[in-house]
């Protein structure tokens, strides 16, 4: 029972039928087609278009065909060119001629249009949970080794010491920006295309406030042409998809390198590492490293939607269809991912005396130039003079903070005995005492105000 068969008085060819067909990765679209063929039912009726009988009827056959998809029951047609048509059809064998009343003034373009739409709000609300754990997680680590000191790296050499749960955080306001973007861009999701017909709308009487109140949208598209052929919610999503896929292939990177016996900076979980088929003692992080390749994924479904819709011109366009598998793909990696994450977080074990040991005095270099202006000398002039120091170290073939101080006073009077005091991680940490800095009380800042967007 093709929709459009009308026109038409020869059978589409069987690879034709097979390349235009949807149904076998749109049907996980079954819920919210039946939900909007619902509100489309009730607005004809309020249009007059449907008696209250009929109504009833169709309301009672699209439960039913619900019933059928919840429970594994529906059984495909080989005519089912999509889900659209597959609920139809069935529609049509529980309740008779009424069903073909239920796509008056409704084309498959603006249904799809909106199908999308609720399923991917609610995809979004999911999503915001799942990243939500993942924050929380590492807002526990960061809590429970407040005062683990660690190096800090720039380029990837050792550069300052930092808190073990400054570091942590750092990717709890990563994942923060990103569920702030998902927040924002579902704002643009949440607007509603039924009612635009094909392309210019409907003449019917069904009204489109009544359609986005009933199924729970802000707005409705205010063009018919647009919203149709408008996939930028969906471009959206894919596109905060990958931002948040960077990010987690970063987290990923950081932690694969700490795991490794070269850092030994944490122990990973056995839940979430795997072994080696040849070599009995390995440990592999494969979580982390699915969690750094699932970003290119993620990238990629992005560009094949993009190149989709770049030479598109207005309107529906059947290169549309196109649309849906990077969009569930990506959603269903994130829903695999994103909760494996939070539990290769939560359950890591950080190796404070390993970190400890590798904070040489090298990295209070700074600290070191700090000293010196305090004592007048402009940094730049710092910065050179604790240059010199540190060349001199390495010549003699000590660390910096032992170098004597005669060594320290050829290069500037300003150094004195009192430097040594200087070379104390501790001391150097609770330092960067400024809001957002790595010092115990701005860490503690930092996590009263993670627990606050939690609980926003």
């Amino acid at each position: 029972m093709k929709l459009w068969g009308g026109r038409y008085d020869v059978e589409t060819d069987e690879l034709m039928e097979r390349l235009n067909a949807s149904l076998p990765f749109d049907h996980r679209l079954w819920e919210v087609d039946i939900e909007g063929s619902k509100a489309w039912a009730e607005g004809l009726h309020r249009a007059g278009l449907l008696t209250a009988e009929e109504l009833n009827a169709l309301l009672r056959g699209l439960d039913q065909v619900a019933e059928e998809w919840r429970t594994g029951r529906f059984e495909v047609k080989p005519s089912d060119e999509d889900i659209h048509t597959a609920v139809e059809r069935r529609l049509h064998e529980l309740v008779g001629q009424v069903a073909g009343k239920l796509h008056t003034g409704r084309s498959r373009n603006d249904q799809v249009a909106t199908d999308e739409r609720l399923y991917l709000r609610r995809e979004i609300d999911r999503l915001d949970g799942e990243i939500r754990a993942l924050q929380a997680a590492l807002v526990e680590q960061a809590e429970r080794h407040l005062d683990v000191l660690m190096p800090g790296y720039t380029h990837l050499q050792r550069a300052q010491p930092i808190r073990y749960s400054h570091w942590i955080l750092s990717y709890f306001w990563m994942f923060q920006r990103d569920r702030e973007r998902l927040a924002d861009a579902r704002k643009r999701v949440n607007v509603l295309p039924l009612g635009a017909g094909a392309l210019a709308g409907h003449g019917l009487g069904v009204d489109r406030r009544f359609l986005a109140e009933r199924l729970g949208f802000d707005d409705v598209a205010p063009n018919s042409l647009d919203a149709v052929g408008d996939r930028d919610a969906l471009l959206e999503v894919l596109a905060w998809a990958a931002i948040f896929g960077v990010h987690a292939s970063r987290l990923a990177e950081d932690l694969i390198l700490y795991a490794s016996q070269e850092f030994g900076f944490v122990r990973l979980d056995p839940r979430y590492t795997t072994g080696s088929s040849l070599m009995p003692q390995k440990a592999n992080p494969d979580a982390l490293e699915l969690a750094r390749g699932k970003s290119g994924r993620l990238v990629g479904n992005l560009v094949a939607l993009l190149t989709v819709l770049k030479g598109l011109p207005s309107a529906y366009n059947k290169d549309l269809q196109e649309d849906k598998e990077p969009l569930f793909d990506t959603l269903d990696t994130l829903h695999l991912l994103v909760p494996v994450l939070a539990g290769v977080v939560r359950t890591m074990e950080p190796q404070p005396e390993r970190m400890r040991a590798t904070l040489d005095a090298a990295m209070l270099a700074t600290d070191l130039a700090d000293y010196l202006v305090r004592k007048g000398v402009p940094f730049r002039q710092a910065h050179h003079l604790v240059g010199r120091a540190v060349a001199e170290a390495e010549r003699r073939g000590v660390p910096l903070n032992e170098l004597p101080l005669e060594a320290f006073r050829r290069i500037s009077p300003h150094f004195e005995a009192d430097l040594y005091a200087t070379f104390d991680p501790e001391r150097a940490v609770e330092a960067k005492a400024a809001e957002g800095g790595t010092a115990r009380q701005a860490v503690l800042e930092q996590i009263a105000a993670a627990k606050a967007r939690l609980r926003a």
